[in-house]
């Protein structure tokens, strides 16, 4: 039986809104099936049994459920599961990453829904595993947080990431709710963190997803663009002076970077991003922004001062009426 871990989180963006093997959204906007991609060429490691150590850190379960290890009762290990309860299991794979990403939303927590149907949730995980696979094949480990279409809350999701404290962690989102046209380009954001010791750090991942983003969507001419009025690679502050989102905020000490590469709810940009092809180009751009991350000393670009804002940025991401996949 499951037993309460964490208490219920805050919520973070419509955190802008926030799930199992490799997918892709199927063409159509409208539908929200997911369909097999190209896997990746990396090797499954191999179930174990954890009736004796040494522990893992984090484990992918026999449902293919990413969840940190919290303690041991007797033969198994305590896992932490999405909802922030904790329960027993017997065997699972040890995963362990340099890279750690996030697909925004999932469950019942759609995220932003395109005017023909495509939910945030969905595009947010084809994407994300579109960066994991470009990331694994250039030798970089990765984990996700959520790997199907589950609900997670934002403090489960921070707690693998400080489990494993990876050298990157990247949330992937898009937006709803445009300031208006755009015709200079795509209304990519990026939000990095302010506080902590990983905040200068935070800023050049986030500058150079940033850059990789825009300039791989950028190719896409004569779509007509919407975005806020600030977009770029930039900040927002709690009243507290602390970070707003809190999937950066939950995840100081790694350097982190929430992710909203496009604006779902702009009917042309829906169209573009229900094309595999597209979320291919998306995921391998905030690839190459984490690669140069990891490999060079690029400081990144299209940094802006942000506008104040007042108003919530929504809902989401907490352990309320949060029910739990098959673990």
């Amino acid at each position: 039986m499951a037993v309460a871990l964490t208490a219920a989180c805050s919520s973070g963006k419509t955190e802008s809104a926030e799930p199992p093997a490799t997918v892709a959204v199927t063409t159509t906007p409208s539908t929200t099936t997911e369909a097999t991609t190209t896997t990746t060429t990396t090797a499954a490691p191999a179930v174990r049994s954890f009736a004796s150590g040494p522990d893992p850190k984090v484990i992918l379960t026999t449902t293919g459920i990413t969840a940190p290890v919290v303690g041991r009762e007797g033969d198994a290990l305590l896992i932490g599961t999405p909802c922030g309860f904790s329960t027993p299991v017997k065997e699972g794979t040890p995963v362990d990453g340099i890279v750690v990403l996030d697909a925004g939303h999932g469950g019942e927590e759609p995220g932003a829904v395109g005017p023909g149907g495509l939910t945030e949730k969905e595009l947010n995980l084809a994407v994300t595993k579109q960066t994991k696979q470009a990331l694994e094949a250039q030798g970089v480990t990765v984990v996700l947080t959520r790997t199907a279409d589950y609900r997670i809350t934002l403090e489960a999701r921070a707690k693998i990431v400080t489990t494993l404290k990876p050298k990157a962690f990247v949330s992937i989102h898009h937006n709803a709710e445009p300031d208006g046209p755009r015709p200079q380009g795509p209304g990519t954001e990026t939000y990095y963190q302010t506080a902590g010791d990983s905040s200068a750090q935070s800023k050049r991942l986030a500058g150079l997803v940033y850059e990789e983003v825009v300039k791989a969507l950028s190719q896409y001419q004569g779509t007509p663009w919407v975005a806020d009025t600030d977009a770029g690679a930039k900040y927002r502050k709690s009243s507290s002076g602390d970070d707003y989102y809190g999937i950066i905020r939950r995840t100081h000490g790694t350097p982190s970077a929430l992710a909203e590469l496009g604006f779902l709810t702009n009917a042309p940009e829906e169209a573009l991003y229900a094309k595999p092809e597209v979320q291919k180009v998306e995921g391998e751009a905030v690839a190459r922004g984490i690669k140069r991350f990891l490999d060079t000393n690029d400081p990144g670009s299209g940094f802006t001062e942000p506008y104040p804002r007042e108003t919530p940025a929504g809902g989401g991401g907490g352990a309320s009426n949060c029910h739990d996949p098959a673990m």
